[in-house]
């Protein structure tokens, strides 16, 4: 038994310090409760001692452990051992936002949603989401950081980002609440702000096993109502209207069917509305869902998927983007892109960001939106942002790149302090304008626009502490250096696959353009289309050369594969000659047999042959 002092502790005699592993489960609860020693308002940046110890690393980094201290945990250190995990399952109402619109029957309704500074939501959000890509992208995801881990360095979705993207605000009160809600509450919640009856509410939400109602309900209960209705009626339907935009969009959870009832609180008083910063409870729920995403038993990712899928969009624009042609700056960037499912499988989306360079990265996209949509100064805040019982930190000194400024050694990321600390919260980011980053914090900015540039040693420092490559090289496909015989059997359908996904990706580009094209120019792109189903790296002479501004999508992926073990000595394959015949001729197949029987019997198709029969 460990001697006491009077006051029955523990003597500082008998007290053990723990060890590094104790230290490391520690670390790793704080995706259950998180735990903070400091003042959140008077040490935002410092809350671990500088002589911290060195946590051991993991096998393909990081090297270093001491930021990304939960990693042995992470989907990326999985996926280096060998262990993989399918796509996540999405959940994404942006179809269900359809089918309750308002008409000129629900003018009433419609203007106190204007007000509210959420009617883009409706207008906006994405019907269709990518798996493949937004999985990979989670794979990617460090919740100490709350940035993507990428190979030249981090990004993230700032808070920039949500204003143009969303066009909702980002400033104004910080979205809170005291504690969690009971079930009975939210019973009695609905009876005040919705008029439902005591029986109704204990109904639906005995259904929803939770403080929730679900989306369907709302719809069939308020949807009918219209300005013939009564006062209290459309007050009703108004908040109900709301509560089902939220939980589409905003705060859209893995049940896929319902929305809790706490977010109903937002809407006691609808004058009110439009003075809470929704954008950064927004991403505040997203930084949670991806953090919850980043664990390998997890299967689904919730939160506002049009966001995270736009912002990819926006600083991937030729990797992954189909821009839609008619949109002006005028509306939120969102609508910009026509969302589509890419056809790349997870594994070779994984391979493509890890083969990304800083030059693949739009780093400022929204220059052309300034004029409609300035910069918000609260971007630069560094702090922690909330919603409900929700607390992530906000880094922007980690993304300096993605402001313009040339990226330094960011400090430590700090732990978020409890969410029962609201108050403390709350002061700090009513004072934000206290916490934004200094110019000495955001160094200097980059010499050319959209540049990317770094400091010299971040990326040796970053190689350090971060885990680049997703994909273990030993496991790519088949895009290996090893002998074809060693490959896996799948390794030929993935080549396959690359190869149709390469041609889809530009050809998409050249639609975009819409109809008034050169014919030189479609002709290129169908030959160069040809080219890369073929599998040839050559080019006949009957083909045209692309114009200048096509030949960045005219670039056919490499393979290390080596060529075959020749048996008999063969011919150089000489190409077919030009063709001189007035279209269609050019459009026949290279491979038909020439109907002259006086030609070589031995026909050649690019990178076959066809021996003599």
């Amino acid at each position: 038994m460990p001697p006491r002092t009077r006051g029955g502790g523990i003597s500082s005699a008998s007290r053990r310090r723990p060890t590094g592993s104790e230290r490391r489960r520690r670390v790793q609860m704080r995706d259950v409760e998180p735990v903070v020693d400091r003042d959140p308002v008077e040490h935002p940046q410092h809350d671990r001692d500088e002589t911290e110890e060195v946590v051991e690393g993991v096998s393909g980094g990081p090297i270093d452990g001491s930021i990304l201290r939960s990693f042995h945990n992470h989907i990326a250190a999985k996926i280096w051992l060998g262990e993989e995990r399918a796509p996540l399952k999405l959940v994404n109402h942006g179809a269900k936002l359809q089918l309750w619109e308002l008409d000129m029957e629900r003018s009433r309704i419609y203007e106190t949603v204007q007000r509210s500074g959420l009617a883009p939501l409706t207008s906006c959000s994405h019907r269709v989401a990518s798996r493949p890509m937004l999985s990979a992208f989670c794979e990617r995801w460090q919740p100490e950081t709350t940035t993507f881990h990428l190979p030249f360095g981090e990004m993230t979705i700032t808070l920039d980002d949500v204003a143009s993207i969303l066009h909702i605000p980002v400033t104004g009160s910080m979205i809170s609440f005291s504690q969690p809600l009971r079930v009975d509450a939210a019973n009695a919640l609905l009876v005040e702000l919705l008029g439902t009856t005591d029986v109704e509410a204990s109904r639906e939400t005995e259904q929803c096993r939770s403080p929730s109602v679900r989306l369907l309900w709302l719809r069939e209960h308020f949807s009918t109502i219209t300005d013939a209705s009564s006062d209290d009626d459309i007050e009703f339907a108004t908040r109900a209207f709301l509560l089902h935009q939220v939980g589409c969009t905003l705060f859209a959870d893995k049940s896929a069917t319902s929305v809790a009832v706490v977010y109903l609180e937002l809407f006691r008083d609808l004058s009110m509305v439009g003075s809470y910063a929704w954008g950064a409870a927004c991403l505040a729920y997203l930084y949670r869902q991806l953090t919850t995403a980043t664990r390998f038993e997890v299967r689904q990712l919730g939160g506002y998927l049009t966001l995270l899928q736009a912002w990819i969009y926006e600083h991937f624009p030729d990797m992954f983007s189909s821009p839609d042609l008619s949109y002006t700056e005028s509306r939120p960037r969102a609508l910009r892109w026509r969302p589509h499912v890419i056809p790349d499988t997870l594994q070779l989306v994984r391979e493509r960001l890890d083969r990304l360079q800083i030059s693949d990265v739009c780093w400022e996209p929204y220059v052309d939106h300034r004029a409609e949509h300035p910069f918000p100064e609260i971007a630069w805040y560094s702090g922690c942002i909330k919603c409900g019982q929700v607390v992530e930190p906000y880094h922007p000194e980690r993304v300096l790149r993605q402001f313009g400024y040339i990226q330094t050694i960011p400090p430590r990321p700090f732990t978020p302090p409890r969410p029962d600390r609201s108050i403390l919260l709350e002061q700090y980011w009513e004072r934000w304008t206290d916490h934004v980053l200094t110019d000495q914090s955001r160094a200097r900015r980059c010499q050319y626009s959209g540049s990317g540039e770094s400091v010299a040693e971040y990326m040796a420092w970053y190689d350090r502490i971060s885990h680049r490559i997703v994909q273990p090289p030993q496991m790519r496909s088949g895009f290996t250096t090893d002998a074809r015989s060693s490959l896996p059997s799948h390794a030929a359908s993935t080549r396959d696959t690359v190869l149709r996904a390469t041609t889809l990706s530009f050809m998409r580009h050249v639609i975009s353009e819409g109809r008034e094209q050169s014919h030189d120019h479609l002709w290129g792109a169908l030959n160069e289309a040809y080219s890369i189903l073929s599998g040839s790296d050559e080019t006949s002479a009957s083909h045209s050369t692309p114009s200048p501004d096509m030949r960045p999508f005219f670039s056919p992926p490499t393979f290390d594969y080596p060529p075959p073990a020749s048996v008999d000595p063969q011919p150089p394959i000489v190409p077919p000659p030009p063709v001189t015949v007035a279209p269609p001729a050019p459009f026949a197949d290279p491979s038909a047999p020439a109907s002259d029987s006086t030609q070589s019997t031995t026909v050649y198709v690019r990178s076959k042959r066809t021996k003599k029969t």
